[in-house]
């Protein structure tokens, strides 16, 4: 799990702004977006960060992508880089860099990357490392989104979900930085394509 140590590896002075994205991270309405979920998302960026262009700008995006994370709420994103605009600035991050955080944590919103973009294609695939995972870490992961969205209707939820699921399984290339790509879009579609059959198919 993530910690405030971990911040400051990057930043070692500061304390209240790492504390607060710690705090944020662990609100208790989480159950997937949680600092586990950034955690394998720095792990993914520390072990590919030379497929990127600026991979401490891929770091902080990850830091930030999902700071301000409320349910049923379309600006999570919007405001999350607002946050890391306001507050990147006061650790030394030069303006260049604070714009390309922001662009990459607006990035994740619909995880849409274009050719030649190193660090928005970093990123993306570190998001959505989950989906390539072994069955049974997926499952987990299912079931913690489902826990997440407790509040909305049973037959509502696999309606949403599936056709979420849908976007991601027309992607014939869902992963695109990381060496094993083909190998990771393979496994996620098969995840995707199971999770898919049975909200469709339960009763």
């Amino acid at each position: 799990m993530v910690s405030l140590a971990d911040w400051q590896r990057l930043f070692p002075a500061d304390s209240l702004i790492g504390a607060d994205l710690i705090v944020r991270w662990s609100e208790p309405h989480r159950r997937y977006h949680t600092l586990d979920h950034l955690a394998v998302m720095l792990g993914v960026i520390d072990e590919h960060a030379a497929v990127a262009d600026d991979p401490l700008a891929v770091r902080l995006a990850a830091w930030f992508h999902d700071a301000i994370y409320e349910l049923n709420t379309a600006d999570n994103e919007e405001r999350s880089a607002v946050l890391a605009i306001s507050v990147l600035p006061g650790l030394g991050v030069p303006a260049d860099r604070v714009a390309e955080v922001a662009r990459l944590v607006r990035l994740t919103a619909g995880h849409a990357v274009a050719p030649g973009d190193r660090n928005g294609a970093l990123l993306a695939d570190a998001d959505l490392a989950i989906l390539a995972s072994p069955p049974v870490d997926y499952a987990r992961y299912a079931a913690a989104v489902r826990e997440e969205y407790a509040a909305v209707p049973e037959e509502a939820f696999r309606a949403g979900r599936a056709q979420i699921l849908g976007t991601f399984l027309a992607e014939p290339d869902l992963f695109r930085a990381v060496p094993g790509r083909a190998e990771w879009t393979a496994r996620a579609h098969d995840n995707l394509r199971a999770e898919i059959t049975t909200l469709l198919g339960a009763p």
